[in-house]
């Protein structure tokens, strides 16, 4: 076997974390989502504007699924998305460390 000839990555997976050199595959990973689409790696810096209503006290909260329309699924869609991928990448104990967060940003 060639020692000087790296493995290679398949383009439509993410870059898989182990839990080590983590600087090295967030690198990768930023190219990645950015190469799907921009506008994930946007919701993921920027955080998901998920949909919210006010309630009887004038307070913003989240707004009940029954309730959504077509660009509130869009949101929700893409913070899921996101969120796909980040799962996909990571081993089993960094998936126990994130999973239960609600957004892309979080995690």
């Amino acid at each position: 076997m060639n020692r000087n000839v790296s493995e290679s990555q398949n383009i439509s997976k993410p870059p898989f974390f182990d839990g080590n050199n983590y600087n090295h595959w967030k690198a990768k990973m930023n190219i990645f989502i950015q190469s799907l689409d921009y506008n994930l790696w946007d919701l993921i810096i920027n955080g998901p504007d998920l949909p919210t209503s006010i309630n009887e006290n004038a307070e913003k909260v989240p707004k009940p699924r029954t309730r959504y329309n077509d660009e509130d699924r869009k949101k929700v869609q893409m913070n899921a998305k996101a969120k796909h991928i980040i799962i996909c990448a990571t081993n089993s104990n960094e998936f126990n460390r994130v999973y239960s967060c609600v957004s892309a940003k979080e995690m």
